[in-house]
């Protein structure tokens, strides 16, 4: 019942092929009567001996009728189509006979793995049909191939595809292949693939023949790790791989040999790390190298697959060579980078004997410099991967400035987030690590590595090519901020490793005081750096933050240090050098106008005045006065109820005589608020607190303050209103004299 359900399925789908194919002739011969009339029609208009002005055609129609635009017509900004343009067009354009081979050899399998479960065929017969199935589809591909050559080809690709799996199957399930009988039958059947492939001159059918090759050595696995074996026949692949590009021009299909194969080495060399890998990665990298010089050994040119290529394969063969020198305690890993440096450092000079500065002269000056870096970095025992990948992310921003090719910069976008996540798990090894000498130890000259090449990208990237569209500037922002942030930490954390074994207020104090002169130092470089006024103005605010958080955390810690005898009295000194940057920040900012364009940066500022001069006024008096922690506590109380009232009423009279001779109405508003709140304090608070003695003192020292004060601004007053008038009187001179 089952068996004729699945023959009648068949005839309906036989009559309703035939019936599809008998359409699909009507529509050509259709298609052939009109091309025969319109042919008639052409050299009947040739025959025509005269043509009024009116009916000769301009050049302009010409053209556009023989599917030319003329030069003027074409637009020289248009955009070019990329790399995945022919990709997505055989996509398009071939998606269904994709699709329907790919359900042919499921529906196949499905129906055999269904004649098995009824025992209808014994395991022989059963590895037979498949073979035979993909022949026979080979052999329809090959009758197709002069009127349908893509659809042949994918059709062929199939073919070989159930070749593929029916011998695995065979292998596997029925095991009625030794291990090396089946390897010899696919090898047999990639070198008829590619035969075929090279015959039909097809790069589809060439692609699938590459993906059967390097999945060959899977099928037939039994999970005995035989490695030499494996990367000499992936090698031996790879060669003719190389052949077929000489002979055919197919680039493209180096890239899947390339994925795989480095897929192949990596696993091996990290699952057994062997002597006998270095042979295979030597050879890997020239075998690649020709792929990627391939044209330019001809026509002196690089394309961007080829830059990507040298790009790669210069990088992915030094982590896994460096790799396993260290891992089997060789000396020097370095031979490795310098070696390669070396081979592109003379394909430099010839560029250079040339006096050819073009592309592939940037491609290999990149190259080398990059090379001689990474030789450097891996001689102090840098970190491996970080460094390379951190060289290699600036190589590709360098190619893309001196190329112009976008596939560069997304390739850095791509990287550089790696770089980060590489060096952030760098910076855990500080925890593992008991004693390490300053500078000049692995984690920090990794990190460094890290560093030079950031300064590196920024500097690239300010510099803009002429044709080169303005970046987004959420992207540009986030990757400028990510950048100096990953200086800052990795400078950071080196200062802490070293300072770890010190109290905490001298770890606090240290970090904040870096902190603090990292922010100055990037404010005094602001114009080398290009850094913008938005940019430059958000580091100003965290720089008085960062100044606030260094005296609310560090001040009171260090004074309780010293007082305790914990850390030494000069560490207050130390503390204090924050003052150096924050009074030439304010001395700058004096003369500012784009800083106080909001007028919540006058209150910000002020308030980072009244805190600094407040704490350093109140630390410097309990250190002064105080012998021991027990002596500061009276101290502070008088401090507070005293002095600070004085302090804060001569601060508030500064604010307001600067906002009247400035003319700034948000310091007038400062200053009086400030002496409000002083007032407050003192008649709420203080006055109830103090002795007779110091009561007097303080009002005393108070009112000629408020007195000197008032004194001071009515004087100012009467100053700036002269001006006024006698502006006014020249004013009236001048009109009537006129």
């Amino acid at each position: 019942m089952e068996l004729g359900l699945v023959v009648i399925l068949f005839l309906v789908v036989l009559l309703s092929h035939h019936k599809l194919s008998n359409k699909i002739r009507k529509l050509e011969n259709e298609i052939f009567e009109l091309n025969k009339l319109l042919h008639k029609n052409e050299e009947h208009a040739k025959k025509i001996p005269e043509q009024t002005p009116a009916d000769v055609p301009s050049p302009a129609s010409q053209n556009i009728s023989s599917g030319k635009l003329p030069e003027q017509m074409i637009d020289p900004g248009s955009p070019q189509k990329d790399w995945l343009t022919p990709i997505l067009d055989f996509l398009k354009q071939n998606i269904l006979t994709v699709i329907g081979i790919f359900t042919l050899v499921l529906g196949i399998g499905y129906f055999v793995k269904y004649a098995i479960d009824k025992n209808w065929i014994g395991e022989t017969a059963r590895a037979m049909i498949g073979l035979c199935t993909g022949a026979g589809i080979i052999i329809t591909g090959h009758f197709l191939r002069k009127n349908y050559t893509t659809f042949s080809s994918i059709i062929t690709g199939g073919g070989i595809a159930v070749l593929y799996f029916s011998t695995t199957i065979a292998f596997r399930e029925y095991h009625i292949f030794s291990q090396n009988t089946a390897f010899i039958i696919i090898c047999l059947i990639t070198f008829f693939s590619i035969l075929i492939s090279y015959y039909y001159n097809s790069q589809v059918l060439i692609i699938f023949s590459l993906f059967g090759g390097f999945l060959a050595p899977l099928m037939v696995s039994t999970g005995q790790s035989n490695y030499p074996f494996l990367l000499t026949y992936i090698t031996i692949l790879n060669l003719g791989m190389l052949i077929i590009v000489f002979l055919k021009h197919w680039k493209n299909i180096s890239w899947i040999a390339f994925i795989f194969t480095h897929i192949y080495l990596f696993y091996w060399v990290i699952e057994k790390t062997e002597m006998i890998s270095i042979y295979f990665y030597v050879a890997t990298y020239i075998i690649f190298y020709t792929f990627a010089l391939h044209d330019y050994r001809k026509t002196n040119t690089l394309s961007i697959i080829d830059i990507l290529m040298l790009v790669l394969i210069n990088f992915t063969s030094i982590i896994g060579l460096v790799y396993i020198f260290n891992e089997l305690k060789y000396e020097p890993a370095i031979i490795f980078p310098l070696a390669f440096a070396l081979v592109n450092a003379l394909l430099l000079y010839r560029e250079h004997r040339k006096k050819n500065f073009e592309i592939p002269y940037s491609v290999f000056t990149g190259i080398t410099v990059s090379l001689i870096t990474l030789t450097f970095a891996l001689q102090f025992e840098a970190n491996l991967i970080t460094s390379v990948w951190a060289v290699e992310a600036t190589l590709l921003l360098f190619i893309w400035k001196k190329t112009g090719f976008s596939i560069f910069k997304i390739c850095f976008y791509v990287l550089f987030p790696l770089v980060i996540i590489v060096q952030m798990i760098t910076w855990i090894e500080y925890l593992s690590f008991r004693q390490l000498s300053i500078v000049f130890n692995p984690v920090f000259l990794t990190s460094l590595i890290t560093i030079i090449t950031i300064l590196a990208n920024l500097y690239l990237l300010r510099r803009r090519h002429e044709n080169d569209k303005p970046e987004n500037k959420f992207i540009e922002n986030l990757f400028i901020v990510l950048s100096y942030t990953i200086i800052y930490l990795s400078i950071l954390f080196e200062i802490l490793y070293h300072l770890s074994d010190q109290h905490l207020p001298v770890i606090i104090s240290s970090g904040l005081l870096f902190s603090i002169y990292y922010i100055f130092i990037l404010l005094l470089l602001r114009k080398p750096l290009s850094i913008s006024e938005d940019f430059e103005n958000g580091l100003l605010y965290l720089f008085i933050f960062l100044v606030i958080i260094h005296i609310s955390l560090s001040a009171s810690m260090v004074t309780e240090g010293i007082l305790k005898k914990e850390i030494p009295g000069n560490h207050y000194f130390f503390y204090m050098l924050y003052l150096i940057p924050f009074m030439y920040i304010c001395w700058k900012l004096i003369a500012s106008t784009h800083f106080f364009k909001v007028t919540i940066a006058y209150w910000y500022i002020c308030f980072a005045i009244i805190v600094v001069v407040s704490s350093e006024l109140y630390h410097g008096y309990i250190l002064m006065n105080a012998e021991n922690l027990a002596q500061s506590y009276p101290l502070k109380t008088h401090f507070s109820i005293l002095y600070l009232p004085i302090i804060w009423t001569i601060l508030a009279s500064i604010f307001i005589y600067t906002g009247l001779k400035r003319n700034v109405s948000e310091l007038n508003k400062i200053g009086f608020v400030l002496v409000g709140i002083v007032m407050v304090k003192l008649y709420a608070y203080d006055v109830w607190q103090m002795d007779n003695i110091s009561r007097i003192i303080a009002f005393i020292i108070l009112g000629i303050i408020l007195l000197l004060s008032s004194f001071m601004f009515q004087r100012l007053k009467n100053i700036i209103k002269n001006l006024v008038d006698h502006k006014n009187e020249n004013t009236s001179d001048r009109d009537s004299k006129s």
